[in-house]
């Protein structure tokens, strides 16, 4: 076992268990679980919930130079915890992990910072909002308005966020349901930020535009079991629509979907398990394994019928779980750009 592996069994012992794609499957073990019909408390419920196991701050972002080119970005911080209930300093249960990517057509930029919680070396305050960890910040007056940093050996970026829309509730108002067996979480998103700022590659800066989608969930079990690793879409049609989809892969061969339409009209309308569909239609060699990196989406009852097809296919995340992500390019029956997450193909 090399050292970062080992540092990481101590810090997230839960993911060596094998239920589920990174132990995610595991039981809950005395943390809360999502219930039915919940009821959020803005801006508290975009910090941190102590009393669920597992929580995310995710952002991924389109964006493009002045010559034309695309790029990706992403900003991640994950936090778990060991226990169920509250400590202080070192003391703390709560530990941290955090990604940043910059992706371009001919090269993918990653890097990981882990921390425990307690000591104020990473963390997430509501009012004013602010996620950070090390000196990766994503903070502002309010959720609306944010600023996001991160910087790695051959890369950073700089940039500004401004959301045009509201949040978007996933589900059932917010429970999303991931199994048959009904393992859910608590999911929104903030779906439509303009984004501004400048990125730095080895060869020096550019300035970018674009957009962003934020992703925020919880849960204790988010996972069943059998559930190996999930292939999720956030695709942004030029028409104005976007389209949140995950197809959750199980060891039997099927697997279990979700989708929320997202309309240009502001109109919201959730998919439960089977309305959504994703297809593999080419792989690709990467990081020593076949990784689908384009697909066909569907979703007929928007007359969604698209081939999403990866802008660098080697948007590797060489991490302590590894996994895909990077920008994607949509055409068919809508048009546009998007992000792409699949886990569990090591």
């Amino acid at each position: 076992m090399n050292a970062r592996a080992l540092l990481f069994c101590l810090l997230f012992p839960f993911a060596a268990i094998a239920q589920g794609f990174a132990g995610l499957g595991s039981a809950a073990d005395g943390f809360a679980v999502p219930a039915p019909a919940p009821v959020f408390d803005f801006p508290t419920d975009h910090a941190l919930h102590p009393d669920f196991r597992i929580e995310w701050w995710y952002l991924t972002a389109n964006i493009t130079g002045p010559d034309g080119t695309d790029y990706g970005l992403q900003w991640t911080l994950f936090r778990s915890a060991l226990a169920p209930e509250a400590a202080n300093g070192w003391q703390s249960p709560q530990l941290w992990m955090g990604h940043a990517a910059l992706t371009t057509p001919d090269q993918h930029f990653v890097t990981e910072r882990l921390a425990r919680g307690g000591i104020g070396q990473a963390g997430v305050s509501a009012d004013p909002f602010a996620a950070w960890i090390d000196d990766w910040t994503l903070a502002g007056p309010g959720f609306d308005q944010l600023r996001m940093t991160a910087s790695g050996p051959d890369f950073a970026y700089d940039v500004a966020l401004t959301a045009e829309g509201p949040l978007v509730f996933h589900g059932a108002d917010g429970y999303s349901v991931k199994s048959g067996d009904g393992q859910a979480s608590y999911y929104y998103s903030q779906p439509r930020y303009a984004l501004s700022g400048v990125i730095t590659l080895p060869d020096g800066t550019v300035p970018v535009t674009g957009s962003a989608w934020l992703d925020r969930e919880w849960s204790s079990q988010p996972l069943s079991d059998n559930q190996t690793g999930w292939d999720w879409f956030s695709l942004s049609f030029e028409s104005g629509d976007k389209l949140m989809g995950f197809l959750l892969r199980q060891s039997d061969g099927t697997s279990f979907s979700s989708a929320t339409w997202i309309g240009h009209d502001g109109t919201v309308a959730a998919y439960s398990d089977g309305a959504f569909a994703a297809r593999p239609v080419e792989q690709s060699q990467v990081a020593g394994g076949d990784i689908p990196t384009t697909w066909q989406v569907t979703l007929p009852d928007r007359g969604v019928d698209v081939t999403v097809s990866a802008i660098n296919r080697n948007a590797w995340m060489n991490v302590t779980i590894p996994y895909w992500e990077g920008p994607v390019r949509i055409t068919g029956s809508h048009d546009g750009r998007g992000y792409l997450e699949m886990t569990g193909y090591e």
